[in-house]
């Protein structure tokens, strides 16, 4: 696979080198003047195959076309219709006659091909007409369109075999031969991917062929769990049918013994309804004392509320009375303790001045003191050197 793509790029190379349309270009006068023949024959054809629908138009086109062309055109036409008529009526009759009408025929081909001469003649010689007429909206018949198609690939095989020396005609050999050696390649790869897609349909098939079996045998054990499985069913639905009847059996016989022990019970309610008759009597009797002690004791304590009601009203407005007096004290109490405070910050004041002064009379009587024990000592000290000097005198007068 390796080696084969360099190859395939090689051989698209060379195809592309040779089928390249800019490629072809006339190297000869004689291969030039072919290929103009060529073209000039497929534009008389694309022109002659419009001449139906130019017809079919022509009252729309006369003032266009022009008076000349436009009779051509119509000359054409009555032609084309004999033509048609000649060819029906021969169909119909005898053999003489049909030897007159096949001269005719003949005779009317030759003036049917002057006439498309002279028409082509015509319009080519107006090529802006011929241009025009090109692009109008008609559509060719089919017969007409592959005949000129098939004219153009003519034109281009006849180009390329013009134009195509023997190298490259060598070449294209080889060209050829190295893609039919590459489709026999690729054919053996498509036989043998064929015969590996068999053999995958086949295993693929044989799998399928076991699901299969398999399917038949679970739907198969199915089947036999469906019997089974309704065989316990009834078995089950029959153990179920007995065992009812040997509950519903052993219930009627609890219900019985309930019977009994209802009866039983409601014997010895009734007698507990006699014994708790006199019981209850004397509950009744129990509580209608209590109720009237109650009463009693409610109309003591009426009466000794009544009673601490009237104290309480005496007490209160003994209350209310002497609250009044304490607020009185308490205004008088207020102004007296404003009195009270501004006599306590005068006598406050006052301290304070003589402690005051009693300290301005200690500081002054200890600078008073310390300024005299001062002067002293600067007296004693004054009379010391005095006396010191006048020694010092008499000590050098006794010397000398």
């Amino acid at each position: 696979k390796g080696m084969a793509t360099p190859e395939k790029a090689t051989i698209t190379l060379d195809a592309g080198k040779m089928l390249d349309p800019h490629r072809l270009k006339p190297d000869s006068i004689e291969t030039e003047r072919i290929i103009a023949v060529l073209d000039e024959a497929i534009a008389k054809l694309e022109l002659s195959s419009l001449i139906p629908h130019i017809i079919d138009s022509l009252d729309r086109l006369a003032d266009v076309l022009g008076p000349e062309i436009t009779n051509s055109l119509m000359e054409h036409q009555k032609l084309s219709n004999e033509m048609e008529h000649l060819l029906a009526s021969s169909e119909e009759g005898d053999s003489v006659r049909a030897e007159e009408q096949r001269g005719c025929l003949c005779l009317l081909e030759q003036h049917l091909k002057c006439s498309v001469r002279n028409v082509l003649r015509l319009l080519r010689a107006n090529p802006s007409l011929c241009q025009a007429l090109k692009y109008e909206a008609w559509v060719r018949e089919s017969p007409a369109e592959a005949f000129i198609k098939a004219f153009g690939e003519f034109r281009n095989f006849m180009l390329e075999r013009l134009l195509t020396s023997p190298v490259e005609e060598e070449e294209k050999i080889q060209f050829m031969e190295a893609i039919s050696l590459q489709i026999k390649k690729n054919t053996e790869v498509i036989t043998a991917l064929q015969a590996e897609l068999a053999a995958a349909i086949r295993t693929r098939e044989e799998e399928i062929h076991k699901k299969d079996n398999v399917i038949k045998d679970l739907k198969n054990s199915m089947q036999d769990l469906t019997k089974d499985f309704k065989a316990g069913m009834q078995q089950i639905k029959q153990e179920g049918e007995k065992q009812q009847k040997e509950e519903l059996q052993a219930s009627q016989a609890r219900c019985a013994r309930l019977q009994q022990d209802v009866q039983q019970l409601e014997a010895q309610l009734h007698a507990l309804v006699l014994e708790h008759r006199a019981s209850e009597l004397a509950l009744r009797k129990r509580k209608c004392r209590a109720e009237t002690e109650i009463g009693n004791w409610i109309q003591k304590y009426d009466a000794d509320m009544g009673e601490k009601q009237a104290e309480y009203e005496e007490v209160r407005a003994a209350y209310a009375e002497e609250k009044a007096q304490l607020s009185l004290l308490m205004e008088k109490h207020a102004v007296l303790f404003q009195e009270y405070s501004q006599i306590e910050e005068e006598r406050r004041m006052c301290r304070n001045k003589e402690e005051q002064a009693l300290k301005e009379l200690n500081t002054m009587t200890l600078a008073a003191t310390r300024i005299q024990a001062f002067w002293r000592g600067y007296v004693v000290r004054s009379l010391f050197k005095s006396k010191r000097k006048k020694k010092k005198g008499k000590s050098k007068k006794t010397k000398k």
